[in-house]
């Protein structure tokens, strides 16, 4: 099965259209953090997850295939992975003269990582 990890879900496709930043993230077992950054370009949509108070000073991004669900009336987005997968995640580094969100092998990395959750 092809999966496309870069675009949201039928269950989430309306999450493109909403400014994200600041929802609730919860992951299969609990809060996992808020929406600290949201890019919605097709293609490339992702969220950049700041997971405090759970663990201070972590940001992962998570691409926007990974998102299950999004209810803009509690401001919640649900994703399809555990807490320990999100600690387990390529930290997000942003670098002094962009983010780390166009560098292609730290793409590359994060499709290896979290395609192995829907093999």
């Amino acid at each position: 099965m092809a999966y496309d990890i870069w675009t949201y879900r039928e269950t989430a496709a309306h999450a493109a259209r909403l400014d994200l930043t600041g929802y609730r993230v919860e992951a299969l077992d609990g809060f996992a953090g808020t929406v600290d950054t949201h890019e919605p370009a097709a293609g490339r949509a992702h969220v950049v997850v700041d997971t405090a108070p759970w663990i201070p000073g972590r940001r992962v991004i998570v691409p926007a295939g990974v998102v299950t669900s999004v209810d803009p009336g509690t401001e919640r987005l649900d994703i399809g992975c555990s807490k320990q997968q999100i600690e387990d995640a390529p930290p997000f580094e942003p670098g002094p003269d962009r983010d780390r969100d166009d560098d292609e092998p730290h793409r590359m990395g994060l499709v290896d990582y979290y395609l192995a959750f829907f093999r």
